[in-house]
């Protein structure tokens, strides 16, 4: 066999932003930081109160942080300031793209530093805590995401990750619940999605179902077999068939022992350590392997890959299989990883988060962390805040995490390309 002929990459550099979309989401900016400034520091919640961010966790040992407590008022009147300069600055001046992303970050810490500040006026937010949730809420997304890299480089959409979670997180509190071994219910649960993901493999590209339709069918199949499952098995007898169990956390000396960050990221169970490792692994094999090579090929131009011979379906049958193990392993985390026992919808749209993540991180597993984090930071913020009792409706800040997807993923339509064949079956003329 010849050599492979490496695809274009998809990710090509971000251009400048230029048009009109640029003056309306600069003009969108500052309109948002205004109101901020008129809510956040203006506003009887803060005047003339202080507010408290604490830096450590409850059951953090080792080197502490002192809590920082500011004027709530003042501190949110200059942050939204500089958020509604980011707005100006983007009107008046055409940036590149990662100067642009700079901004938006700049941006986004300043107005949602204000509303913090806004929102525990007169009380003590737990910064610790929201980062651990953070983490905690991010794992799932992560794995998923990182299904979804491997599914789409190879042509392959896969939109059934909440089902692939919902299947690893009900057969593994099962196998782990009747076997007692926290190992053989991982291990249960990661296969099982591997299954559901060359399942879907098989009806994307033998029987040429579409893709995205097919994605939303086997959810619901999921759905109802783990609904089903739940209320006829589990639920009878909780005790035997549903035990919320959970793997022991792992503590790193040295590292545990950094202030904030140290017991939020180096204090975790094993799955969060693996999580981290996977991402490792998935860049290395995308971008410096043969086979990654050869997925990206498929991915971009399966013709041309076929034609070096390239064995197009096996490449995508294996990528989809190994997709499957790893969004099932974020199906383990949300219930031998959270010590949770098994509930109908307890993926509760994460699934569908993940897949958004793999958009806004450019189909790339590092990208799909970050974006991960973000998602995840929006889940942990809505958690923290409810428990401010703040004039926003409760079912508001549930959203959060959804509503962040939702702009995220519609500021970059236009902006980012997926591979050339996504969703796309391959049959040889």
């Amino acid at each position: 066999m010849t050599a492979t002929v490496l695809p274009p990459e998809n990710l090509a550099p971000v251009a400048p932003e230029k048009g009109r979309g640029r003056l309306y989401g600069g003009v969108a900016m500052v309109v948002v930081a205004l109101y901020g400034l008129w809510a956040f520091g203006l506003g009887p919640r803060t005047s003339g109160t202080d507010t408290t961010f604490a830096l450590n966790l409850s059951s953090a040992s080792g080197l502490r942080l002192p809590d920082l407590t500011f004027p709530s008022a003042p501190v949110a009147i200059v942050l939204c300031l500089l958020a509604a300069s980011c707005g100006v600055i983007r009107i008046l001046r055409v940036l590149p793209g990662r100067w642009n992303a700079v901004l938006l970050g700049g941006y986004l810490f300043c107005f949602v530093m204000a509303f913090l500040a806004w929102a525990a006026a007169a009380k003590s937010l737990n910064l610790a805590s929201v980062l651990e949730a953070t983490v905690l809420a991010s794992v799932p997304l992560v794995l998923g995401a990182l299904a979804g890299v491997l599914g789409e480089r190879s042509g392959v959409i896969n939109v059934a990750i909440e089902g692939q979670f919902l299947l690893g997180a009900c057969l593994a509190a099962f196998v782990a619940s009747t076997s007692g071994s926290l190992v053989w219910g991982a291990v249960a649960g990661v296969l099982v999605g591997g299954l559901f993901g060359l399942l879907l493999a098989v009806f994307a590209q033998r029987y040429l179902v579409e893709q995205v339709v097919l994605g939303v069918v086997l959810t619901m199949l999921a759905t109802g077999l783990t609904g089903f499952f739940y209320e006829r098995v589990m639920q009878a007898d909780p005790s035997r068939y549903n035990t919320p169990m959970a793997f022991a956390p792992i503590r790193i000396p040295g590292l545990a022992d950094l202030p904030l960050i140290g017991p939020v990221l180096f204090q975790q169970n094993i799955i969060v350590y693996l999580a981290v490792a996977l991402i490792g692994v998935v860049h290395v094999t995308l971008f410096h392997t043969r086979w990654g090579l050869r997925t990206r090929a498929v991915g971009e131009h399966p013709t041309a890959a076929d034609t070096v011979g390239v064995n197009v379906i096996r490449t995508r049958y294996v990528n989809m299989f190994v997709g499957g193990l790893l969004a099932g392993f974020g199906g383990v985390w949300l219930t031998l990883g959270l010590n949770i026992s098994f509930n109908k919808n307890m993926a509760a749209g994460a699934g569908f988060i993940a897949l958004a993540a793999v958009i806004f991180g450019r189909w790339s597993p590092v990208g799909a962390l970050w974006a991960a984090l973000l998602f995840g930071f929006a889940g942990g913020l809505s958690d923290a805040v409810q428990l401010m009792q703040t004039p926003v409706p409760t079912d508001f800040l549930r959203m959060l995490p959804y509503l962040a997807t939702i702009f995220a993923v519609a500021g970059l339509v236009g902006h980012v390309r997926a591979p050339a064949a996504d969703g796309q079956p391959y049959t040889k003329a």
